[in-house]
């Protein structure tokens, strides 16, 4: 089973700053994997060991990507693709999509495509199922787990129960963060990690044009930024009787 993981590269703090067209300043911040694509690769990883197959990882960012991908190769991964070229600079989640999505046909023959959820710098949750629709695969999002067998079975989480899907490949999944615990790079790893051959492909090599991607492409783009006041919330102290009547009250078919 091949299986193609997208990985994003993330700033290592929640201070982030921003240029004056209000895209990220990555520059001079310590930048690690997105951590809700932890648990993609790590998914991803252990269906291969168990199934067989490739699991190649892909990005979408500058030449410093490169390092997230090769954590990636230390983890277990086989392949590694970076999509950088300062033309695809400032892309809002559909163009971003609609740039992944052309690399995978380009690359070709997945059965599984495996995402986090949401990135730590972007908060959207857009860009799996928009790639996932530019596809037309089915896409299953927030999962907490999943299983590769005859058909693709996912747990996902949502904000009142945990819903079961199932559906045939290709397929398109992502993860919440925390559902699989990243594994540790091994020696063979580290080697093979510090010598891989990273792909790297540019606009060209997907036939997008200069107006097909990045900041020029976008539809959205962010035009104003506010801060809001922060402070602790308010709340109401009482006893534990007090607090289980209400929530009884709340949710009568729990305490019933």
């Amino acid at each position: 089973m091949n299986i193609l993981v997208c990985l994003k590269q993330v700033p290592d703090t929640l201070e982030v700053k921003l240029r004056a067209d209000f895209t990220l300043e990555r520059d001079f911040v310590a930048q690690v994997m997105n951590p809700a694509d932890e648990s993609a690769l790590e998914w991803a990883l252990r269906v291969r060991d168990q199934r067989g197959g490739r699991v190649t990882v892909l990005s979408m960012g500058p030449k410093r990507a490169e390092s997230t991908l090769r954590e990636a190769l230390s983890r277990g991964a086989d392949e590694a693709v970076l999509l950088s070229d300062p033309r695809f600079a400032g892309a809002d989640t559909l163009v971003t999509a609609q740039c992944l999505a052309k690399a995978i046909e380009t690359l070709g023959g997945f059965d599984l495509i495996a995402c986090g959820r949401r990135a730590a710098d972007g908060e959207t949750g857009q860009v799996g199922p928009m790639t996932a629709s530019l596809l037309g695969i089915p896409c299953a999002v927030n999962l907490t787990r999943a299983e590769a067998g005859e058909q693709l079975t996912a747990w996902q989480l949502t904000e009142t129960e945990v819903k079961v899907w199932q559906c045939a490949y290709p397929a398109l999944v992502t993860f919440c963060e925390w559902s699989y615990r990243l594994r540790l790079p091994h020696l063979l790893g580290l080697r093979k990690a510090r010598t891989a051959q990273v792909r790297v492909m540019t606009p060209d090599d997907l036939g997008l044009s200069a107006m097909a991607c990045g900041i020029k492409a976008s539809p959205t783009r962010v035009v104003r930024v506010s801060a809001e006041e922060t402070g602790v919330r308010p709340c109401h102290k009482g006893s534990v009787e007090e607090i289980m009547n209400a929530l009884a009250a709340k949710c009568p078919e729990v305490f019933s």
